[in-house]
């Protein structure tokens, strides 16, 4: 009996074991505040919405087409970059978006990490779930609800890859994590992820493991402040009977 019990708690109160970083208000899960140079320079920070832009473009587009580095503050952006059509330039040239211009400055240049937060609550009735943003996009996108552009002038490779991997958790009591390409290949490209995150051979990748996704590495490169967080612990491992709260 003591065996039994001992077991059931352990299940139920596993994620105990790790250290899942807080959470920050829904309407800035996933607003960056960009400021690799902007201080040296006497300007505020730049804000910067994934929300808002992910019903426009796909992740590939700015981190594979437009060479964006997935982790903050380590793309070298400047100021002349942008207005000569590279990085944000891209869009932000006054056609597509607003363009690079003096009364303009402060629509990133603001340090404001909630900038736009009169716009994330008109999506009041888009497809819910329980953490980070608390919007479901993948769902958006299934329902017709986005159609956000894969390509501004490359278009991606056939990207209808569907196959479903089973991994085994770290510890015997977690049940399997399952990852699905089909939701993935929605917003990235295969180089976003294969070989400099996951090697393309299953169980090869070295130190896969929750610990590490927890500091940043392999799914916690997204899953940690973009994707929905990792704790979310049964959009992964879907046979798991309860979730952080």
């Amino acid at each position: 009996m003591f065996i039994v019990m001992s077991i059931f708690f352990s299940y139920q109160d596993t994620p105990a074991f790790f250290s899942f970083p807080p959470l920050p208000p829904s309407e800035q899960y996933g607003n960056l505040l960009i400021s690799r140079t902007s201080e040296k320079h006497n300007m505020k920070p730049v804000a910067f919405s994934h929300w808002s832009h992910r019903m426009h473009y796909t992740c590939r587009v700015c981190h594979l087409e437009l060479e964006f580095n997935m982790q903050l503050n380590t793309t070298e952006i400047t100021e002349e970059d942008n207005k000569s059509g590279k990085f944000c330039g891209v869009c932000h040239d006054g056609e597509i978006a607003f363009g690079h211009t003096k009364e303009n400055c402060d629509k990133c240049h603001n340090g404001d990490i909630s900038y736009g937060y009169e716009k994330f609550v008109k999506l009041k009735d888009f497809p819910k779930t329980r953490f980070g943003n608390r919007i479901d996009w993948t769902a958006a996108i299934q329902t017709g609800l986005i159609k956000p552009k894969t390509f501004i002038s490359t278009p991606p490779a056939d990207m209808s890859f569907d196959k479903e991997l089973e991994l085994k958790a770290e510890n015997f009591l977690i049940p399997p994590a399952v990852f699905p390409h089909s939701a993935h290949v929605k917003w990235l490209d295969c180089a976003n992820c294969h070989p400099d995150v996951f090697n393309i051979k299953k169980k090869t990748t070295k130190h896969f493991s929750m610990s590490f996704c927890l500091r940043g590495e392999f799914c916690g490169l997204c899953h940690l402040k973009t994707a929905f967080p990792l704790n979310d612990c049964k959009r992964c491992h879907p046979d798991m009977s309860e979730d952080i709260k």
